[in-house]
C-alpha cells in the first residue's frame, strides 16, 4: 500500500477517534430533550452518523484498496468458534451490573430503555470497530509488516490505545473504578482484534462488541453513574480470563 495512504489512514483514525471521544462537533449545536431520555446520547448518535460519512467518503475515494472485512465470509463460522465465548462475559457482565446496581431506584420509559440501553451501543459497536480494528489495528499492521510478530503487535497496541481511550469516560471517579476500566477494555480489546485477524470480518467484532455493551442495560433503570466495587470484583477476573483466552487463540495458526 501507498505511504499516501497510509498517512491518510492514520489522520482518519485520529480524526475518527477524536470525534468520538470529544462528541464534536456535533456537541456544538445539537441539543435535543425527548421524555427522560438524556440529551446527550442524541448528540453522541448524530456524530456516529457524521463519522459514518467522514469514514464512507475517505475509504472510498482517497483510499479505495483499505479493506475493512464489512462482508459475510466466515461470519458463521466465527460466530459459532468465538462468539459464546463473548457472550458467556457479556452475560457475567450484565449479572454483575444487576448485583451491584439492586435494588434499582429509577422507572425509565420504554424510550429510554431503547435508546440509551441498545440503540446507542449498536451506534458505539460499529464506530468504536470501524476506526480501532478497521483502521488502527490494520495500519499498525501494514506500517511493522517487516516484524515477524506484526499482527500480535497490532492487537495488542490497537488494544492498549482502546483501553486507554475509556479513561475520559471514568475521569473524576475512584481510581479502582480507572484500573478495572482499562484493564477490562484492553482485554476486551484484545479479543476483539483475535477474533478479527482470525476471521477477517469486521462484523464479527462489532456484533460481539454491541453483545458485551448492551448488557449495561441495568443502568437504564438507576441513577448511579459508577460502577459499584461488588460489580468490580466480578467484571475484573472476568475480563483478565477472555485476555488470556484470547491471547491463546492468537497464537494458534490460521
Amino acid at each position: 500500500m501507498k505511504r499516501k495512504e497510509l498517512i491518510i489512514i492514520g489522520i482518519l483514525t485520529i480524526l475518527l477517534a477524536f470525534m468520538d471521544i470529544s462528541g464534536l462537533p456535533s456537541a456544538l449545536f445539537i441539543n435535543i430533550e425527548i421524555l427522560d431520555i438524556t440529551p446527550f446520547y442524541w448528540t453522541l448518535m448524530f456524530n456516529f452518523i457524521i463519522i459514518g460519512v467522514i469514514a464512507f467518503f475517505t475509504l472510498k475515494y482517497l483510499c479505495p484498496n483499505w479493506k475493512l472485512g464489512l462482508n459475510k465470509k466466515a461470519l458463521k463460522s466465527g460466530l459459532k468458534k468465538y462468539g459464546i465465548v463473548g457472550i458467556i462475559v457479556g452475560i457475567i457482565s450484565g449479572i454483575a451490573f444487576y448485583i451491584g446496581l439492586k435494588p434499582f431506584n429509577y422507572n425509565p420509559t420504554i424510550w429510554k430503555v431503547l435508546i440509551e440501553g441498545i440503540i446507542y451501543y449498536i451506534g458505539v459497536a460499529i464506530v468504536e470497530e470501524l476506526y480501532v480494528r478497521g483502521l488502527l489495528l490494520n495500519l499498525i499492521e501494514k506500517v511493522c509488516y517487516k516484524k515477524r510478530n506484526n499482527t500480535i503487535i497490532a492487537i495488542i497496541v490497537s488494544s492498549v490505545i482502546f483501553g486507554l481511550g475509556h479513561i475520559f469516560g471514568v475521569l473524576g471517579q475512584p481510581l479502582l473504578v480507572i484500573i478495572t476500566k482499562v484493564v477490562w477494555t484492553i482485554a476486551m480489546g484484545i479479543y476483539f482484534g483475535t477474533i478479527y485477524k482470525k476471521t477477517n470480518n469486521l462484523w464479527l467484532p462489532i456484533i460481539l462488541h454491541f453483545i458485551i455493551n448492551v448488557c449495561a442495560l441495568p443502568y437504564c433503570f438507576t441513577t448511579i453513574t459508577t460502577y459499584p466495587n461488588i460489580s468490580l470484583y466480578i467484571i475484573l477476573p472476568t475480563y483478565i480470563l477472555l485476555g488470556i483466552y484470547s491471547l491463546n487463540i492468537m497464537k494458534r495458526k490460521r
